[in-house]
């Protein structure tokens, strides 16, 4: 049973419009600015993460901070979510758990996370516009942002100038090299989109300027078919009925193949996936080269990213305590040049606005040919990520829909511009069902 339903709001609560967005407040004073937590005495703090190298972090953090004990639950799993809601429901919750941007507006929506408006503001000045974007929907925060995996380019260097092209600068460029390079060989892909996701399609939307959500005063406006999304999704139908794209699983253990021999010669990636490249790329490894990822505008160049964040969840008693930890976590010197370090194993970038300590280390030394500046293409990538992005009260929902979906689009069964529109509908009548003013956008 959700919990979306409007609830009546005091005097303090009408101050934030998320409230009328969202349909489900949560409490949390959300009144402390100061440095320093308001509260005194020794607390522990239940914090659930699924991340490699956080745990220690903790241990850290409970040493030099021992008035506010973090005791750290390791929740890896598929059904992470789905305990979260469970233990909100029965009163059990941790106080803090790790959460993806787009759960933790589900989360938001139905009333299972704190308020952390005013304690977390002193922090926000640290992270980028995007990142802080994706902890508060609609405006009202709700957690700290933890990380950022923000897109670029790789390609194979050795390919590319074997079919006489060059890293792309516009996704019109991407689709002119890989008609050329499919006419000198048929086999060859430029891209690979698999048909369980479609986050190819979420990434050029975002890098197209477009916004699926827009928190509009009292309601949510709903934009699947606005010139930039339809733009984004332009392309997309450009690489499938051309041809151009591979359609390799992620889900297959040898999904890797594709690239390594040379079947699939670029790809949109991040920084987590570095390591992972350098250990199942034995073939390929040194012909790979990073570029800007390609743009539709170059005056105004955009590129996407997911964000991890740390949640503050309802029935937390010490949200100022959970900011602060929260925050340290995900900004201190300390805690990022570990988390960061390729023996954490954590795979985290940062979300803070200066990632320029923490980029040379995370680059694999043998998988790239040294023709580019790697670590200038992460760095620009990190500050191109969109500002415009917002993930709405129903975007879990209707990114499994979406998924429903895609394999229509990947078999040419649907046209992208069908399924956008049919999205659009279903989310703004989803959230119209449960109480959440919603529009579609003209």
């Amino acid at each position: 049973m959700t919990t979306y339903r409007a609830r009546t709001l005091n005097a303090a609560a009408l101050t934030a419009s998320l409230c009328l967005l969202l349909a489900a407040c949560s409490s949390g004073d959300g009144t402390n600015a100061e440095a320093r937590p308001s509260t005194e005495g020794k607390v522990t703090l239940e914090f659930w993460s699924w991340t490699e190298g956080i745990e220690a972090q903790t241990k850290v953090w409970n040493k030099e901070h021992p008035e506010t004990r973090i005791k750290f639950v390791n929740a890896a799993g598929d059904t992470a979510y789905q305990k979260l809601r469970a233990a909100v429901t029965s009163g059990n919750a941790p106080c803090l758990s790790k959460m993806d941007g787009m759960n933790l507006a589900g989360f938001a929506a139905d009333g299972l996370l704190t308020d952390i408006s005013g304690n977390a503001a002193q922090y926000k000045s640290q992270y980028t516009a995007p990142a802080w974007n994706a902890v508060s929907p609609g405006g009202t925060t709700f957690g700290i942002p933890m990380g950022s995996s923000p897109l670029f380019t790789a390609y194979r260097a050795d390919l590319f100038k074997k079919y006489g092209i060059e890293a792309p600068k516009t996704w019109d460029d991407l689709i002119a090299a890989g008609k050329k390079a499919k006419q000198q060989n048929k086999d060859v892909k430029i891209f690979n989109m698999a048909g369980e996701d479609p986050s190819t399609l979420v990434d050029l939307s975002w890098q197209a300027g477009a916004q699926w959500y827009k928190a509009d005063g009292d309601h949510w406006t709903i934009s699947f078919t606005s010139p930039e999304a339809l733009r984004a999704g332009d392309i997309v139908q450009q690489l499938v009925d051309d041809g151009l794209a591979s359609n390799a699983s992620y889900s297959d253990p040898g999904v890797f193949k594709t690239w390594d021999l040379g079947r699939t010669i670029a790809m949109t990636t991040s920084t987590w996936q570095l390591p992972i490249y350098d250990t199942n790329f034995p073939k390929s490894k040194g012909k790979w080269q990073l570029a800007d990822a390609p743009v539709f505008d170059t005056a105004q160049p955009r590129t996407s990213s997911n964000f991890d964040t740390t949640a503050v969840l309802k029935g937390c008693k010490y949200p100022d305590r959970a900011t602060q930890f929260a925050a340290w976590l995900s900004s201190s010197k300390e805690s990022l040049t570990a988390l960061t370090d390729p023996a954490s194993k954590s795979g985290l970038f940062p979300a803070v606005k200066d990632v320029s300590p923490y980029v040379d280390k995370i680059i694999p030394t043998e998988m790239f040919n040294k023709e580019s500046d790697s670590a200038t293409v992460i760095t620009t990538a990190a500050s191109r990520v969109g500002d415009q992005w917002q993930y709405g009260p129903n975007y879990a929902a209707m990114y499994s829909e979406m998924q429903k979906q895609w394999g229509k689009v990947i078999k040419r069964e649907l046209t992208v511009k069908d399924m956008l529109t049919g999205l659009e509908k279903w989310t703004v009548d989803d959230l119209n069902s449960k109480d959440i003013k919603a529009v579609a956008g003209s």
